[in-house]
């Protein structure tokens, strides 16, 4: 990848579908994709006939020993696109890291390239029941034989890890971290359909939460849930026949694979120099640069990526992200804040994965956000994961 995108402009989102964000729900997840997708595809104004692309990512982002079933624990885009009754020329899973800015890689080259005309973006959430990240496993082999059996096991010590050599590097505190929590649960609070509606946190009650895995506690962590989302994605000549102002795709950047390390060993300066990498190639991309971004959407799957994405992305400098949020930098409800949570993220909203960063983005741009609509948005930004291990997707609200 080098310079701006060929294709930057001529790929949009015209239509969207999200279904109730809940701890448990009651019906089998591939119902709610069934449904949600027929949402997404009513409210781009088409029909089940005129979607002739499925993409998706079927990750089932758990390191128990919970058994990945289709239409029940994930849905791949073959599984929806077979009880939707379509019958498409273009399937095509996305098989890394970074969910939704992936996804949308291919679904926009899936277009521009004439592989398909109407795209469905989807991505289904599932929260097992019984302990999310617990496993009955009793021996393990290959690298994670070095770690798990110590318990360097699953993600939260993976980010406690990080999360602690920054707090001793840059001499940061808990209370700025309740910051973030603070802002993605206001904004969470406010829209309908997360998890956290209705209900802020408050600094106090995040600084008294249980730790999980030191320095991370309860609240730090976003809460599994299950939920579908899904977004139609067209080219630019034919969205200007559908109902809905589409919001365009200017450029997206993923992550390399970085130095080997043992299994979840993330260094920081890996994460930072990784992440610097990330950004430099999301610039060329999309040919615009984070001044220009209006509504900047970071990742928050766990509250320190916030640090992590705001100074990779050159927001702020390096190892100054927590003296930013402390100081109101993030606030959404102040004049000059960058609103890098507006949209509640999955810490205000539930592990969603990247769709609250990218559906803020496509309703924002699209003037379809309505008591929260922001004034001037014509950029954003959807992150997702790690900056070094994960990627994002600029749009824009004009052909770019």
């Amino acid at each position: 990848m080098s310079g701006r995108f060929a294709a930057g402009g001529q790929v949009a989102i015209v239509g969207y579908g999200h279904s109730a964000v809940q701890r448990h729900a009651e019906r089998p997840l591939g119902t709610l994709a069934v449904e949600t997708a027929r949402d997404a595809i009513a409210d781009a104004g088409l029909t089940v006939q005129d979607i002739d692309g499925f993409v998706g990512s079927a990750l089932f982002p758990s390191s128990g020993g919970h058994a990945a079933e289709d239409g029940v624990s994930t849905v791949t885009p073959a599984w929806l696109a077979e009880h939707l009754g379509a019958r498409p020329s273009y399937v095509a899973g996305f098989q890394g890291v970074g969910q939704l800015p992936g996804s949308v890689a291919m679904a926009v080259n899936a277009v521009a390239s004439g592989a398909a005309d109407h795209v469905l973006v989807h991505r289904a959430l599932h929260n097992p029941r019984a302990r999310y990240h617990d496993t009955a496993v009793r021996e393990f082999g290959g690298a994670q034989q070095w770690t798990a059996p110590q318990g360097f096991f699953g993600p939260l010590p993976m980010i406690g890890l990080a999360y602690n050599e920054y707090l001793q590097r840059y001499g940061a505190g808990r209370e700025a971290m309740a910051a973030v929590l603070v802002e993605a649960r206001k904004n969470g609070a406010r829209i309908p359909w997360s998890y956290w509606h209705g209900r802020p946190l408050s600094a106090e009650e995040y600084l008294a939460a249980p730790m999980v895995n030191d320095p991370i506690s309860r609240y730090d962590c976003d809460i599994p849930v299950d939920g579908v989302a899904a977004f139609v994605l067209t080219s630019a000549e034919r969205a200007r026949d559908l109902p809905h102002g589409p919001v365009y795709v200017a450029g997206y950047a993923g992550s390399p694979p970085g130095p080997r390390r043992l299994p979840l060993h993330w260094p920081l300066d890996d994460i930072m120099a990784g992440g610097a990498g990330t950004a430099r190639r999301l610039w060329e991309h999309a040919g615009v640069k984070p001044a220009d971004i209006d509504v900047p959407q970071l990742y928050d799957g766990f509250s320190p990526f916030v640090y992590f994405w705001l100074e990779a992305l050159g927001y702020c400098p390096v190892g100054e992200a927590h003296r930013f949020v402390l100081d109101g930098g993030i606030d959404n409800d102040t004049p000059g804040g960058l609103p890098v949570l507006s949209g509640g993220g999955a810490l205000g909203g539930g592990r969603m994965h990247g769709v609250p960063q990218m559906l803020e983005c496509y309703l924002q741009l699209a003037g379809r956000a309505g008591e929260r609509q922001r004034r001037q948005t014509t950029f954003g930004l959807a992150c997702h994961s790690s900056p070094h291990y994960g990627g994002a997707v600029v749009y824009s609200a004009l052909p770019w």
